[in-house]
């Protein structure tokens, strides 16, 4: 049994006879839809190569590398001479990657490859690039020789080149020793790697240690391969290598690629020879052919390791050399030699250059086992030169001379004549009559073209020209090809003058042109010989020598030119050509274009609130242009700075323009806009204001009807404007009719009107009107008719809902109660308190059509009771109580003792007060005081019993005690205190404390600084200070008008340490009057008062948006009279 660790098999390979034979290997993908071609260039051209890959499937970018022979990456070369590109078209969804190579070098030369990869895809391609006239090197096939600089210290130093290292080679004499210079350079330290690189020949030592930096990056320790394969591998042609791996775990599956194809074992081939030795896997490769030159790889599960083999082919050596040729033109050449090897590949060369030997070459390639020809059926004196075959092994060359034969002239060529347009021919012949030549047109070489045409048959040399032309005047050469002898002859084209105007490329031959722009045209002329050019405008004559309008002449054109061009250039202008071969003329026309004329003036015909609308009539002059629109500006008329109104042209002569401010006077301009540019600027028009109409009037309702008369109210409208509100008309006309009467022959401002003199039991419509100085508002009519008919409506008291509770007032307070009621005619109102008649000195009583109110200036608790409202119409009736209940502060408790004393607890019981305030007790404020000081600090607040317990009193000390009731309205103004004090001692100490007489701090109140006369402004808060000084503290009263303020919401007052403040938030004229300010304690009580003055005030409007009682605004509208009466 053989061993288990030693396995054999066989890899997929060609049998021993099929070795020499090419492999054809299968494409892995289709992802370049273009592949680069190979190509062949002089040293110094340019050359790109294209590929192209379809992305119509792809998610991303695929990636590309582009290759030197069979790892050199080129994408570390980029630079002067080597240029990648990247390019996709986003509607044929194709990457297109270019590698230029710019001013290519003889070292350049070689194998290319392309490859394409995207995810687990894979495409490549190979390509070779020639480059001619390579000078002749000397290099061995090593690895070292990879790294030597292909110019020392030029700019393209460090290329590398492995294709061309064989070329042009001449075999040693000795052989260098096998030294891998890989591995020396892996051991040895840094310091050693110059003396290592100048011992082995190597001048590249920069790429060099670039090479091995990345080698050493890639040598990280591998969990699959205990050993992996070497960089490279290098072979004879013919032999075998092994390929050999340690691994780490030897379960691991292995494969084995090829230039990224699998191999796969195989018994039918013994190409591939696949061992298993322990840990060790070896493939063997036999019988190596150059098609075995490739890359290497081996995967161990999610590892790889890759390495290259070399090939190295045997020199092919020169066994017999080209024998040296001289002949004549049109003769047969044939080169020979002969190599040591069948079927070898050879380069014939010429002049250093390779021959070339494709289908439709001169030049033709046989060989026969060892031998080699070259040969040329009809030789030319261009064939002379040093031909040279070269091989691997070695070079041969020779020299072939050819030489031409004697010429002799048959036929000279004649002198011609010949009309513009006419065939021209020249003819000659020639002896012997296989010699090309060239033909020159004063010394410049003529090319066939469409028009010449050049005849070479036998001895017979011919010249067509189907259509001659000026240029083709001259004196004619023909030089027959390799001899210095030539045939010459002349030849003269005539032609009569001619202006071409299609140059102008303008339609009719107009030539528009800008006012003030310089006009210069310039019209080709033609005619043999040169005419002369005359410009006329009508009968006048332009000369050269003008400083603004000239024309000038030259050899193929005539030029006119306008310095500044003028509205007055507009015309047509003649040209007339004269020579000896006849005459010809032309007309252009010049059109000058300008800027329009400024409108006039526009017109305001009609003005509202924030817009006007304007019209305008067109320029008088367009500017030889149509006039493509208007732009209008606008200006208030104080100020100095123009508005564009609109930024896209307005077509028509008119406009409305929006977005002023009503009441500012406005002027407007306009703009002309043609093709050229914009008009200046018309005349404004005259100034004008936008005012508008009010809305119309807002609530319009029947108040009142009669047999002759109706009233009627409404409020004032929404929206006023700046042209105020002069008053309103009232008109009405009978149902069924369209006549409608003015009721009022004047304005009337108030908002409420009877119409007088109307029929009885007639129906009318209603409408009012608003009028102020920019006319009469819409109008606002009533819905319904009205019957002109008084109509009794039973009486109906509309209690207010806060009067449907008792209503509570302080004593001192002012009330003011309105309770509106209904009914027709105007009823009769009572009042009754408590079943009795109302003292009308105690209680005033007001009433109107629509309401009844009752007002006690300085409520009294007298004042509290119910009140009987009753009201009359005929025999109907309606009555409402009102329940009124005047309420004050409460008394103090009747009398206040101590129950008992112990410990530091002391037991207080009291009696309520005898006076309650007319409001019920809600409860009680207990305070105490140390005999010592008599300061007071409050111990319970808001106690609802007539007994307590004070504790954690103080051991020693004596306290006084006091009581203050509580009730709706407050606390009660004085308290109640106790007879006796309330000694706290320690048990079992008795502590006599000393008599001391107290200083009597008390003064009644003093104002230390009085109130000062003060200004507001409407809307913004405002405030009054003062001091007062006064022991006990006083009690501060604030009043307006000698009415003390009482929980007005508008009003806040502030007391500290005796500085007095009142803030009125945002006051309104209503608000102003004289201010007072009262301080009163027991001693006795002080006043200072000062006067408030609100300027900004509210219009009648303003104060009933902000829903102001109408008897409030009559009192303000009264005392602002007054006020401005004073003043």
């Amino acid at each position: 049994m053989g061993r288990k660790d030693s396995v054999w098999s066989l890899g997929e390979g060609q049998l021993p006879e099929d070795l020499d034979k090419p492999i054809d290997t299968p494409p892995l993908s289709t992802l370049l839809i273009e592949k680069p071609q190979g190509g062949s260039i002089t040293v110094g051209e340019d050359i790109t190569f294209v590929a192209k890959v379809e992305a119509k499937d792809l998610l991303r970018k695929p990636t590309i590398k582009w290759f030197k022979g069979k790892w050199m990456d080129l994408a570390s070369k980029t630079g002067k001479h080597l240029q990648l590109k990247e390019t996709f078209d986003r509607f044929t969804k194709i990457h297109t990657f270019e590698m230029h190579i710019i001013k290519a070098k003889d070292n350049y030369a070689g194998n290319y490859r392309c490859e394409v990869t995207y995810k687990d895809k894979f495409d490549s391609c190979a390509f070779d690039l020639e480059v001619k006239e390579v000078e002749q090197m000397s290099q061995n096939v090593d690895i070292r020789s990879a790294f030597k600089r292909s110019s020392e210290g030029q700019e393209d130093a460090g290329e590398l080149d492995f294709s061309g290292l064989l070329k042009h080679r001449e075999p040693k004499q000795e052989e260098a020793p096998d030294v891998d210079v890989w591995e020396i350079l892996k051991s040895a330290r840094p310091d050693e790697y110059e003396k290592i690189a100048f011992n082995y020949g190597i001048t590249d030592l920069r790429g060099l240690l670039k090479r091995l930096k990345k080698t050493k990056k890639e040598e990280k320790k591998s969990e699959a391969f205990a050993k992996k394969l070497d960089p490279a591998y290098q072979v004879d042609k013919g032999g075998k290598i092994r390929f050999v791996v340690d691994l780490a775990d030897p379960t691991v599956e292995l494969k084995w690629y090829k230039n990224g194809q699998e191999i796969r074992p195989t018994p039918k081939y013994v190409k591939y020879i696949f061992e298993h030795k322990g840990t060790q896997r070896i493939m063997i490769v036999n019988n190596c052919v150059l098609n075995d030159d490739a890359a290497y790889s081996v995967s161990a599960g999610d590892e790889k390791c890759t390495t290259e083999l070399f090939v190295k082919e045997l020199p092919v050596k020169i066994v017999k050399d080209i024998e040296a040729v001289k002949t004549t033109v049109n003769e047969r050449i044939e080169l020979e030699c002969e190599v040591s090897e069948e079927g070898a590949q050879v380069k014939w060369m010429k002049n250093g250059v390779e021959v070339p030997t494709g289908v439709r070459s001169r030049y033709r390639v046989k060989s026969e086992g060892t031998k080699h020809w070259l040969i040329i059926d009809d030789a030319s004196k261009d064939d002379t030169g040093t031909y040279s075959l070269m091989a691997t092994g070695g070079t041969t060359e020779a020299r072939v001379q050819v030489d031409l034969k004697p010429l002799k002239i048959l036929q000279d060529l004649q002198n011609v004549t010949v009309m513009l347009g006419q065939p021209l021919k020249l003819h000659c012949e020639i002896n012997p009559g296989n010699v090309p030549g060239r033909w020159y047109r004063n010394g410049q070489l003529i090319q066939p073209n469409d028009r010449i045409n050049i005849l070479h048959r036998a001895k017979n040399h011919r010249l067509e020209i189907e259509s001659s032309s000026i240029h083709d005047s001259g004196d004619y050469t023909f030089v027959p090809e390799g001899y210095t002898q030539s045939l010459c002859a002349k030849i003269h084209v005539i032609d009569p003058p001619k202006v071409h105007l299609d140059s102008l490329n303008v339609p009719d031959n107009t030539v528009v042109i800008v006012a003030g722009t310089k006009l210069r045209l310039e019209i080709p002329i033609s005619g043999e010989p040169a005419p002369r050019v005359v410009w006329m405008k009508g009968e006048r004559v332009i000369l050269d020598s003008g400083n603004r309008v000239r024309a000038e002449t030259f050899a193929d054109q005539t030029c006119f030119t306008i310095e500044v061009t003028e509205r007055e250039d507009t015309g047509n202008y003649k040209i007339v050509l004269q020579n000896e071969a006849g005459e010809d003329t032309g007309s252009v026309r010049v059109k000058v274009v300008d800027i329009p004329d400024p409108p006039e003036a526009p017109l305001v015909p009609a003005v509202g609130g924030d817009w006007c609308s304007m019209t305008w009539d067109p320029p008088l002059y367009d500017g030889g242009s149509p006039i493509l629109g208007y732009f209008i500006e606008r200006k208030k008329k104080q100020s100095s700075r123009w508005m564009r109104l609109n930024f896209d042209l307005n077509k028509e002569a008119t406009f409305e323009p929006k977005k002023m401010i009503e009441g500012v006077p406005y002027e407007v301009r306009v703009f002309a806009v043609n093709a050229i540019g914009v008009s200046k600027p018309s005349e404004p028009s005259k100034a004008f204001v936008p005012l508008a109409v009010t809305s119309e009037p807002t609530m319009l309702v029947v108040d009142d009807v009669t047999d002759t008369t109706v009233t009627m109210k409404w409020r004032p409208p929404e929206t006023i404007g700046a042209a105020g509100l002069d008053g309103y008309l009232v008109e009405y006309c009978v149902e069924g009719t369209d006549d409608w009467i003015v009721a009022n022959k004047g304005l009337t401002e108030k908002t409420k009107y009877t119409i007088t003199g109307l029929p009885p039991e007639s129906k009318i419509l209603v409408r009012v009107r608003a009028i102020n100085a920019a006319g009469a508002s819409t109008p606002r009519t009533l819905q319904h008719s009205i019957l002109v008919k008084e109509v009794i409506e039973p009486p109906k008291i509309r209690i207010p809902r806060h009067l449907k509770q008792t209503c509570i007032r302080r004593v001192g307070e002012a009330v003011n109660l309105v309770v509106p009621f209904m009914g027709k005619p105007r009823p009769k109102v009572s009042w009754l308190k408590e079943g009795t008649a109302i003292d009308p000195t105690h209680v005033s009583i007001r009433n109107t059509e629509c309401d009844s109110i009752i007002f006690i200036r300085k409520a009294d608790r007298n004042h509290s009771g119910k009140y009987e409202m009753t009201v009359k119409v005929e025999n109907h009736e309606d009555t409402a109580i009102i329940d009124i209940q005047i309420v004050d502060l409460p008394g103090p408790p009747q009398y206040v003792k101590i129950e008992e004393v112990w410990g530091e607890n002391v037991a207080l019981d009291w009696t309520p007060p005898k006076d309650n305030g007319n409001a019920p007790i809600t409860g009680y404020t207990i305070q105490k005081a140390d005999k010592k000081t008599m300061e007071w600090y409050t111990c319970v607040e808001h106690y609802h019993r007539t007994c307590i317990t004070i504790s954690e009193l103080v051991v020693g000390n004596e306290y006084y005690f006091r009581i203050y009731s509580e009730n709706m309205c407050g606390l009660s103004e004085c308290a109640t205190q106790t007879k006796d004090s309330a000694l706290i001692v320690k048990e079992g100490m008795n502590l006599k404390n000393p008599e001391y007489t107290d200083h009597d701090f008390k003064e009644p109140p003093k104002f230390t600084q009085p109130l000062i006369n003060t200004f507001a402004i409407a809307g913004y808060n405002a405030t009054l200070n003062c001091s007062v000084r006064a022991n006990p503290r006083p009690k501060v009263i604030w009043m307006k008008n000698k009415i003390a303020i009482i929980d007005d919401p508008r009003y806040r007052m502030f007391s500290n340490q005796g500085v007095c403040s009142l803030e009125i938030r945002k006051p309104n004229p209503y608000d102003g009057g004289t201010y007072s300010c009262k301080a009163i304690n027991d001693l006795g009580e002080a006043q200072v008062e000062c006067k408030l003055e609100v300027k900004g005030g509210f219009t009648f409007y303003e104060l009933m948006q902000r829903g102001v009682p109408l008897h409030l605004i009559d009192k303000y509208m009264n005392e602002a009279k007054n006020v401005e009466a004073e003043k």
